[in-house]
C-alpha cells in the first residue's frame, strides 16, 4: 500500500527498446515514485490520456512509426495531457537548431545518451519538485474560488434580507414627509430628506450587490468611475459623527474598472476608521499617488493604531487585532475580503501604524 497517493510522482518512460526503459527506471526508482512504460508512440499517447496524473514523460525521440516529437505534438494538443512535462531523452544531434525543434514542439528540457546518472537523476528531481508546487498552487487557487462563491453566496443573502426592510423604510420616510407637520418644519424636514435619500442610494447599492452576485467574474463588465465622487458620496452615506472629520487629499481620479469591488475596499477601509477612533477629535484622510500601472491609494487615520504582531495577521481570513476592552465585534472577514478584492487587480494592500497615533492602509489598484 502507498504511503500517500498525494505524494506520488508518476512518470512515463518512451522507448522502443526494452532494455533502455528497464535501465532508466533502475536509475530514477525512489520510494513514493511510479513508472508506466511504453514501447511506442501510440502506446505512450494511450497511458497518457488514461492518467492525467502523470508528472514527468522522459521520451525518446528516435522511433519508428511515430518518433518523439510528433508524440510531443500530440500530447500538447490535447487539453488533457498538454500541462505534462516532457523531457527528450536522444543519441542524435547537440546542435542548436535540432534542440530548439524539440522546445518548439513542447520538451522542457533534454537528456543526452549516454545518460549521465548523477545529471539524470538531479534533472528529473527538480521535475518532481516543480510538480507538486504547481500543484499546491492548483489546489490554493481552487480553494481560494470555493470561498469567494461561498462569500459571493453569503453576499447575496443578506442583501436579499436586507432590500425588503429597507423598502418599508423609505416607504415610512415618504408618508412622514407627505405630513403637514413635517413639511412645516423645515430643519426636520430637511433631515428626513436626507434619511430619504440615504435609503434610496442604499437601495441601489443593495441592488448593485445582488446583481454582482449572480454575475461571474467573466460577466462583470468594466466601466469608468469616478473614484473622488465614489469616495466622497460613501462618506456621506456612512454617517461619520461630529467629532470625526473625513477629507480627501488632492482629486482621486478617474478610471476604469469594476466600480463595486473598488467602492467595497474603500467602503470597509473608511468604515473601520470610523469604527475604531478612540480620538476626542478623529481624523481620517483618504488620498493617492499614480504609479507606471497603478494608483496607490491610502486611507489614513488617527485612531488607536495597529501593533506590530497585528499587522501581520488582520488580513488573514477570521483573524482580528486584539481589543484593549474585550469589546471588539470584528469577524475578521472584512480585511481578508479586502486583501483578496486588491490582488484580483494585480495589487497589494499593505498597512503602516503607530500604535497610539494611528494607522494608514495603503493598496495599490490597477489603471
Amino acid at each position: 500500500m502507498e504511503k500517500l497517493n498525494s505524494r506520488v510522482f508518476t512518470i512515463l518512460l518512451v522507448d522502443d527498446r526494452e532494455e533502455n526503459l528497464i535501465s532508466l527506471q533502475e536509475i530514477l526508482d525512489e520510494p513514493d515514485r511510479k513508472f508506466l512504460k511504453a514501447r511506442s508512440g501510440n502506446e505512450a499517447l494511450k497511458l497518457a490520456l488514461k492518467n492525467e496524473d502523470i508528472g514527468l514523460i522522459l521520451l525518446d525521440v528516435q522511433m519508428p512509426e511515430m518518433d518523439g516529437f510528433e508524440v510531443a505534438d500530440l500530447l500538447k494538443s490535447n487539453a488533457k495531457t498538454r500541462n505534462m512535462s516532457i523531457v527528450f531523452v536522444t543519441a542524435i544531434s547537440k546542435e542548436e537548431a535540432y534542440v530548439l525543434k524539440g522546445y518548439e514542439y513542447g520538451a522542457v528540457d533534454y537528456l543526452h545518451k549516454p545518460l549521465d546518472i548523477n545529471v539524470t537523476r538531479a534533472k528529473v528531481k527538480v521535475f518532481e519538485q516543480l510538480h507538486f508546487y504547481q500543484r499546491e498552487l492548483r489546489n490554493t487557487i481552487d480553494q481560494k474560488n470555493k470561498i469567494n462563491k461561498q462569500l459571493e453566496r453569503f453576499m447575496y443573502i443578506v442583501a436579499h434580507d436586507l432590500k425588503s426592510p429597507l423598502v418599508g423604510i423609505a416607504g415610512l420616510l415618504e408618508i412622514i414627509q407627505s405630513d403637514p407637520r413635517v413639511a412645516a418644519m423645515d430643519e426636520l424636514n430637511a433631515y428626513f430628506s436626507l434619511m430619504s435619500k440615504a435609503s434610496s442610494h442604499l437601495r441601489e447599492m443593495i441592488s448593485s450587490i445582488l446583481d454582482y452576485s449572480k454575475k461571474t467574474d467573466v460577466e462583470q463588465a468594466d466601466e469608468e468611475v469616478d473614484v473622488h465622487e465614489m469616495v466622497s458620496q460613501l462618506v456621506h452615506l456612512l454617517f461619520p459623527p461630529a467629532h470625526i472629520t473625513i477629507s480627501i487629499d488632492g482629486r482621486l481620479p478617474v478610471l476604469v474598472t469594476r466600480k463595486f469591488k473598488l467602492q467595497q475596499v474603500f467602503q470597509n477601509l473608511i468604515s473601520n476608521a470610523i469604527k475604531y477612533n478612540d480620538k476626542p477629535q478623529g481624523q481620517i484622510t483618504i488620498g493617492c499617488t499614480e504609479e507606471d500601472e497603478h494608483y496607490a491609494f491610502y486611507v489614513q487615520d488617527n485612531g488607536p493604531g495597529i501593533g506590530e504582531l497585528d499587522r501581520s495577521r488582520i488580513f488573514r481570513l477570521f483573524e482580528t487585532a486584539a481589543s484593549k476592552d474585550g469589546g471588539d465585534d470584528s469577524t475578521g472577514v472584512g480585511l481578508n475580503i479586502i486583501k483578496m478584492l486588491v490582488e484580483e487587480q494585480g495589487g497589494k494592500i499593505t498597512v503602516d501604524s503607530v500604535p497610539g497615533e494611528g494607522s494608514r492602509f495603503h493598496f495599490s489598484w490597477s489603471k
